[in-house]
């Protein structure tokens, strides 16, 4: 059985910084996508960053400010947050099994259950 479990979330003030992590297990994604989500209160679902391999996809509201990297060794993929702002603010979600690093949360097979990161201001 596939899992995706995602910890390192939090409440932060603005301006500071988050590493989120995704831990896999049943199977590893080597030659598939992982990606990160967000979800705010009322919203719809919002693609972060996605990586595979040496290729990776950001949201442009978070270029130059968030990083997606991976550790195939530990089956992990990580989320480096900086300078965090309160539109940040939202449930966190792990994604994984897409044939590329794709913007659409339909393209992905499996999902964690979320971390929750909130900034304040």
């Amino acid at each position: 059985q596939v899992q995706l479990v995602e910890s390192g979330g939090g409440l932060v003030q603005v301006g500071a910084f988050l590493r989120l992590s995704c831990a896999a297990s049943g199977r590893t994604f080597t030659s598939e996508a992982m990606a990160w989500f967000r979800q705010a209160p009322g919203k719809e679902r919002d693609f972060v960053a996605a990586i595979r391999g040496s290729s990776t996809n950001y949201r442009r509201s978070v270029q130059g400010r968030f990083t997606i990297s991976q550790d195939n060794a530990k089956n992990t993929v990580y989320l480096q947050m900086n300078s965090l702002r309160p539109e940040d603010t939202a449930v966190y979600f792990c994604a994984a099994g897409a044939q590329y690093v794709s913007a659409s949360p339909d393209h992905y097979n499996y999902w964690g259950h979320g971390t929750q990161v909130t900034v304040s201001s």
